[in-house]
């Protein structure tokens, strides 16, 4: 029977949900088939995550039905989610890192290897080689998750899913990817997609990624959703990446995607400088300088040294040669609080841990790193606090129910907003972007290309890291290239005359 004609492996029919002020899912119907990987894209705060929680059983739907092989079910947990034979591999991966390998495997599931209370461990770790197998991941089970690194780990929530196999006696299972190649090298990714497409034998995939080519690469058909409810249902063969934007956002793509007509010639003024910066183990004789309205593009690839100096800059290692000068004169920040006195804030890759505090509002969020201006005898003065968020949100076209909103329910564009918000706030002079586009999609990095144009015009400087060469190339007036922890090559990046990318890649490795 080929993919088409088999009955459905899992189905939302008509599903609605709703949470306070936001209809998240708008009769949202979607089919996925045995054997079959389904792509899923939209914007942040489309629905897919949404999706994916009601899929997995955190989230309940309003009205509306989900269906396993035509019939209807409820998943009350995720539990229950796992024991009907759908598994979750996480963007922020679930393994408890101070576990063997092996225990993450079955945690919560140990009791088949239990008798009077104590765990056979000999059959346990032979049960997750035998898991490990499947994804041909050939580690000592009895390792600590600590000591595998990122790519490894993602393979072990894969094979963690693939336990759910024995639970439904040997059934075809639905693994739920939610962005797993996110912090992944092409290498690694190319990996992990050998591994899906052998176990679509076993297995059905839905495929999250903000990333359109990877959607596109190892999808066998594709929804896209907008404002809540799916738009699209299309093979991913008759499918490229203008066609998904356009249905994504409502509009093309831009040639002018980075926003280089807004590029305006930075000043005169130099407002941060290195003279032969060094940190032992990281990079060593980094000088350039930064000057009011400038965008610096650090490129390098991992190991590069790049990424040690941007937590240099921000206070996170201080640096241990060379001189550093801000505004005129000579520092050195021994911590984050001495960058920012010094007008210096660090906007970091992973928003969700180091940007945000997600269990407060929107409001504490965007006031928590200048709270003095707003504190009268300890209190916060609560109207003001108001006022001065309802502004910045205005500004940055923040997408939140209210100033109230947790963090934790905005989406990723929304959040990445709120944490520069947050800075902008402190009316800091020089933002360091680490990735600040990682985790969007591609109409969420266009809001956040804006906001960078905006604030360079207004003579704030930045010094960003990204994911592609060709995002930093097209943001940036200039270009520093970092190889085994020296700047191997620099060059201008004016509007009309950017480098071309195989200009940087020959002295990036």
């Amino acid at each position: 029977m080929t993919i088409a004609a088999a009955p459905y492996a899992l189905s939302l029919v008509n599903v609605n949900k709703r949470f306070p002020g936001v209809h998240a899912l708008k009769d949202v119907t979607i089919h996925i088939r045995p054997g079959e990987v389904v792509g899923l894209v939209g914007e942040n705060g489309a629905g897919k995550s949404t999706v994916m929680k009601i899929l997995s059983g955190v989230y309940q739907p309003d009205s509306g039905e989900i269906e396993i092989g035509g019939k209807a079910v409820s998943l009350a947990s995720a539990y229950d989610a796992n024991t009907k034979g759908i598994g979750m591999v996480f963007q922020e991966q679930s393994l408890l890192l101070n576990l063997t390998v092996g225990e993450n495997i079955y945690l919560g599931n140990e009791a088949q290897f239990t008798r009077f209370g104590i765990v056979n461990w000999r059959d346990l770790y032979a049960a997750a080689k035998r898991q490990l197998a499947k994804v041909h991941v050939d580690i000592d089970p009895r390792s600590l998750a600590e000591d595998l690194d990122f790519a490894t780990r993602q393979m072990v929530e894969l094979a963690k899913a693939l336990t759910l196999e024995d639970q439904v006696g040997g059934g075809h299972l639905v693994i739920l990817l939610d962005e797993p190649t996110s912090v992944l090298e092409r290498a690694e990714i190319d990996i992990l997609f050998a591994r899906v497409r052998a176990l679509k034998a076993r297995a059905s995939f839905v495929f999250v990624s903000h990333r359109l080519d990877e959607v596109l690469e190892l999808s066998d058909r594709i929804y896209v959703m907008k404002d809540g409810a799916v738009v699209a249902d299309l093979p991913a063969a008759e499918a490229n990446i203008p066609a998904l934007h356009q249905l994504m956002v409502g509009r093309s793509l831009q040639a002018e995607y980075y926003r280089e007509p807004l590029q305006r010639p930075y000043r005169d003024e130099v407002v941060l400088e290195a003279k032969g910066l060094s940190l032992a183990g990281g990079f060593t004789g980094v000088d350039f300088m930064l000057h009011r309205g400038e965008i610096l593009g650090i490129a390098g690839v991992v190991g590069s040294g790049r990424e040690e100096l941007t937590r240099t800059l921000a206070g996170f290692a201080p640096h241990d040669g060379g001189q550093l000068i801000v505004g005129g004169r000579e520092v050195h920040i021994t911590d984050p609080a001495v960058a920012v006195d010094l007008g210096l804030a660090y906007v970091p890759r992973e928003r969700r841990l180091e940007g945000l505090v997600l269990f407060l509002s929107v409001a504490a969020n965007v006031t928590l790193a200048d709270l003095q201006r707003l504190t009268s005898y300890g209190l916060i003065k609560v109207a003001e606090e108001k006022r001065l968020v309802k502004t910045w949100i205005e500004r940055l076209n923040i997408k939140t129910p209210s100033v109230n909103t947790l963090c934790l329910n905005l989406s990723g564009g929304n959040q990445q907003k709120v944490v520069l918000a947050k800075w902008l706030n402190t009316k800091a002079q020089i933002l360091i972007l680490d990735h600040p586009t990682r985790g969007l999609d591609v109409g969420a990095k266009e809001e956040v290309y804006e906001i960078v144009r905006a604030i360079t015009a207004e003579g704030i400087a930045i010094i960003v890291t990204s994911d592609t060469l060709e995002e930093t190339i097209g943001l940036s007036h200039t270009v520093l290239v970092m190889r085994d922890g020296e700047v191997r090559f620099s060059t201008d990046a004016q509007p009309g005359h950017k480098p071309r990318q195989v200009d940087l890649i020959q002295h990036m490795v």
